[in-house]
């Protein structure tokens, strides 16, 4: 009597062993390789912000002049020492007499220029804007002087940020990019678009089209690719005698995302074949990118079944897809938990998509309750209850 009152709440209330799920973790076939053709002059890299690595390079690896890409370099850095706050154009400048005299220096020099005079004000940003829009390079060397007070110390401040943020194969010697030992590799070029890229205030004023600044006028961008297929920025760059450059970043619309671009052609005999060239290539990129399903809501993972007859599901709780270059593998690693007795719903594990350096993760949720199988059958099966059978 007393085995029988000790048996009957101890099979009836012991928990059950626990649920071990059989898993099969969906398979992801793998896009075609991508083909970009890139141009067969000077160098030319191009990378996507978030994926590993560039994902084309060809010719020179050298460093090779800059021209006007070094405006960039002159922004980034001035930008390091003065920065503008959110919402704030900056201090105000007051142009001197000297900037006046820069000016008609550079432009007896043949170089792009904008027109100043002693006693105009202008914001920090405004300099940018006329700097970096209309590639004036009298406003480079004002603005740097502002900042740093001459040029031997910008050039070492130059020197300092590019050390600072790795950029070890650019050489900075003034700040215009006139002189064509201002020089750099496609790959940190590339690196260096990716950080103006990502600067607030520089990516908004490379973006920009026009403008309209007082004392000076409207102001045109160089960059005559603005606006087409997904081009927002960043700068040109022309020596007559090495060629023209272009650091430029796209946004790409692949499936339901965007992709950013980061990219840079250096060396071409002119901007009309340079422009020609990076269309081309942009398109290439559009058509090396892939949107991969990966999982679907409701879709399988792991089989669960009791030793009563219950059956149950881990499946995936949301529709996931992810956006691969070329034909970048997608591995799978799935972690699916042990379960009792749980409710449909519940989190039982998650699905983690990996490619290159990306990832998706999904959770999984049990598709059907997994209910107690009654007294009957407990009273009926007490080794099994007790992990004996």
């Amino acid at each position: 009597m007393l085995a029988g009152i000790a048996y009957l709440p101890l099979t009836l209330f012991a928990p059950v062993e626990a649920i071990v799920p059989e898993v099969q973790a969906p398979q992801v076939a793998t896009a075609d390789a991508a083909d970009i053709g890139l141009p067969s002059y000077g160098a030319s890299a191009i990378a996507a912000v978030g994926f590993d690595g560039l994902l084309a390079r060809t010719g020179s690896e050298k460093p090779l002049p800059m021209a006007s890409i070094t405006k960039i370099i002159t922004a980034l850095t001035v930008l390091s020492a003065k920065p503008i706050d959110d919402g704030s154009d900056g201090p105000k400048v007051t142009m001197t007499s000297e900037d006046a005299a820069i000016y008609r220096q550079y432009d007896a020099r043949g170089a792009s220029v904008a027109p100043v005079a002693a006693g105009e004000v202008y914001t920090e940003r405004e300099l940018l804007e006329i700097m970096l829009i209309d590639s004036a390079g009298n406003y480079a060397v004002s603005v740097s002087n502002w900042a740093f007070g001459s040029q031997d110390a910008f050039v070492k401040a130059a020197a300092a940020w590019l050390e600072e943020n790795g950029l070890s194969s650019i050489t900075v010697v003034e700040p215009t990019g006139l002189d064509p030992a201002n020089t750099a590799t496609a790959d940190d070029l590339v690196a260096l678009g990716e950080l103006a890229h990502a600067d607030p205030v520089i990516s908004k004023i490379v973006a920009t089209a026009k403008i309209d600044i007082h004392d000076v006028g409207e102001v045109v961008n160089s960059n005559k690719l603005l606006g087409m297929a997904g081009v927002d920025g960043i700068k040109t760059g022309t020596l007559n005698a090495f060629g023209a450059n272009l650091l430029f970043s796209a946004d790409l619309e692949v499936g339901s995302e965007t992709v950013e671009l980061v990219g840079v052609v250096l060396g071409a005999v002119d901007h009309d074949t340079l422009d020609s060239d990076v269309i081309d290539l942009l398109a290439d990129a559009q058509a090396g990118f892939h949107e991969i399903p990966l999982v679907a809501a409701g879709d399988p993972v792991a089989d669960y079944e009791t030793v009563w007859g219950e059956e149950a599901q881990a499946v995936a709780a949301d529709d996931a897809w992810i956006v691969v270059w070329g034909d970048t593998p997608v591995t799978v690693d799935a972690e699916v938990d042990d379960i009792r007795l749980t409710e449909a719903g519940t989190s039982v594990g998650t699905l983690e998509f990996t490619a290159g350096n990306r990832t998706v993760t999904v959770d999984l949720e049990l598709s059907e309750a997994v209910e107690d199988p009654g007294p009957w059958w407990r009273l009926g099966h007490p080794e099994i209850i007790f992990g004996l059978g």
